[in-house]
């Protein structure tokens, strides 16, 4: 059976979603009414002091679907770049629990987010395999190698920055999840042309779940 089916990760996972669908739904209108009258596309980083409630969760198909990854390309590092609540920490820890190695970094900015998703790590029995990174990321990763596997689902704009920081430690193979492609593509547009761009050592290519993904595969 998958660790996503033990008792205390699909109590977790459950509840989580259970109240993001409730605090995000009251959270986005406000943010949305912000970015308006900010004028241009919606930048997360501009309204960010909106979003300290916010889950922004990757959608529960998403979840399956990095469990999947995560049990087929077997990572011994993998990296998280924005856990907010933790629930893709979850569903990525779950897929370490039975590939039987591994270990998740899972970075985020928001101290009071980063002990949450700690807790709910804890909860879901799953906290030996993570590591949260409370801070900067492009700091709290500065010493890091080997990474097999990337999610990035942190500010849009700097997905590229963070990929070309982390790019000298991506192994060959590693796998690369962008998450949210439709919800801001002026501010991941660049980011797209890069992995798209073979010379840039990527093949990638859009999945069409939910708000969207890139996955790309370091060559």
């Amino acid at each position: 059976m998958s660790s996503l089916e033990a008792p205390a990760v699909r109590t977790v996972l459950q509840d989580l979603y259970a109240q993001a669908g409730k605090t995000d739904g009251e959270v986005f209108p406000r943010v949305l009414a912000a970015a308006k009258q900010l004028g241009g596309p919606l930048n997360d980083q501009k309204v960010s002091y909106l979003l300290d409630e916010a889950f922004m969760p990757v959608s529960p198909e998403v979840g399956r679907l990095l469990y999947i990854l995560v049990r087929t390309r077997r990572p011994k590092i993998a990296v998280e770049f924005g856990t907010s609540f933790g629930l893709s920490a979850i569903q990525i820890a779950a897929a370490l629990r039975d590939n039987g190695e591994g270990r998740l970094i899972a970075t985020e900015l928001n101290a009071a987010k980063a002990a949450r998703a700690t807790e709910h790590l804890k909860q879901a029995e799953l906290a030996d395999l993570v590591e949260v990174k409370q801070g900067d990321a492009f700091e709290t990763l500065s010493d890091i190698t080997g990474i097999d596997f990337l999610l990035l689902d942190a500010w849009k704009g700097l997905y590229l920055p963070m990929l070309k920081k982390l790019e000298p430690a991506l192994e060959p193979g590693c796998l690369i999840v962008a998450d949210d492609l439709k919800i801001m593509p002026e501010l991941l547009q660049s980011y797209v042309d890069y992995v798209r761009e073979p010379r840039n050592g990527y093949t990638s290519s859009e999945l069409p779940l939910d708000d969207g993904l890139e996955l790309s595969f370091r060559t």
